[in-house]
């Protein structure tokens, strides 16, 4: 995968990721973030830019787990605005392609799209729905930019010229959210009440609109996103051990959940996103 960020987060938390068999992608295709323009700070995490050249080579399929983030993509023939999502994102990677997305700050799209976030949950629409005509130039600037300072600097001015701000109670949905991200403790709704000072019933209705899913989907998803790096970087084998850091009650339920949402086992997710290993050298006897 190559990746090299040029950005940093100011703000500490957790940020899912997820992409799947993460060593296999390294392979396949690099991957670069930069920070947004100043103005957009508040509303967008960061841009990543993908290339891949698999020109004469198979197909590739990337998996990557769900977050709550929305995130506009500027690919051919994959451009659109994708909501949160309860599934795998899979992608099919072939020829030689460039292209870049937006990372939007849970909580903050829905003052560009002007309606409930859970609206666009689990699907795409296209960018020209949101961001009207403007939009397919932009994609055209990505896709024949020299650098990435150009193809940042070409939808950095796409949204800027479609100036907004957040309410009051898309702050609050924010908030909540990078409550989750800073405090791997919180690990029941009710919690986040507590700290919000929210009803669940009001928490509910502030995240349907403005995150896109429930507080408690928001909550599991850190959680699974947490599990799957251990699974990968710690080699963790101990699920009853894991289940317990992760605030559950018993160990299948923490299986059960894994598996809902990556569609493996933690063993199996731990074995398909290990390093492939290397052919024997022919030239060695």
């Amino acid at each position: 995968m190559n990746e090299r960020d040029s950005y940093r987060d100011p703000v500490t938390h957790r940020i899912p990721r997820g992409i799947v068999a993460e060593a296999t992608a390294r392979t396949m295709f690099t991957l670069t973030r930069h920070p947004p323009a100043p103005e957009l700070a508040g509303f967008v995490e960061y841009h990543w830019i993908l290339r891949w050249d698999l020109r004469g080579k198979p197909p590739h399929e990337q998996r990557v787990l769900p977050n709550l983030s929305v995130h506009v993509t500027f690919f051919p023939g994959a451009s659109g605005v994708h909501g949160p999502a309860h599934d795998v994102f899979s992608h099919r990677l072939t020829g030689r392609v460039q292209g870049l997305g937006v990372r939007f700050r849970p909580g903050t799209f829905r003052a560009f799209l002007g309606g409930p976030v859970r609206d666009i949950a689990d699907r795409a629409v296209p960018l020209t729905d949101v961001f009207g005509p403007a939009a397919s130039a932009a994609a055209e600037s990505v896709r024949t930019a020299g650098d990435d300072a150009q193809m940042v600097g070409a939808i950095d001015n796409l949204l800027i010229a479609n100036p907004v701000r957040l309410s009051p109670a898309a702050r609050t949905a924010t908030e909540a959210v990078e409550q989750i991200a800073r405090d791997p403790e919180i690990t029941r709704v009710a919690q986040l009440c507590a700290d919000t000072g929210l009803t669940t019933r009001s928490l509910q209705r502030v995240f349907a609109e403005h995150v896109g899913c429930p507080p408690k989907w928001a909550i599991r998803i850190y959680r699974l996103n947490d599990a799957a790096q251990r699974l990968v970087t710690e080699g963790q084998r101990d699920y009853a051990g894991l289940a317990v850091r992760l605030g559950y009650s018993d160990q299948s339920h923490f299986i059960r959940d894994f598996r809902t949402v990556t569609g493996q086992s933690p063993a199996e997710y731990a074995r398909t996103s290990r390093a492939p290993e290397r052919e024997p050298d022919s030239d060695r006897t």
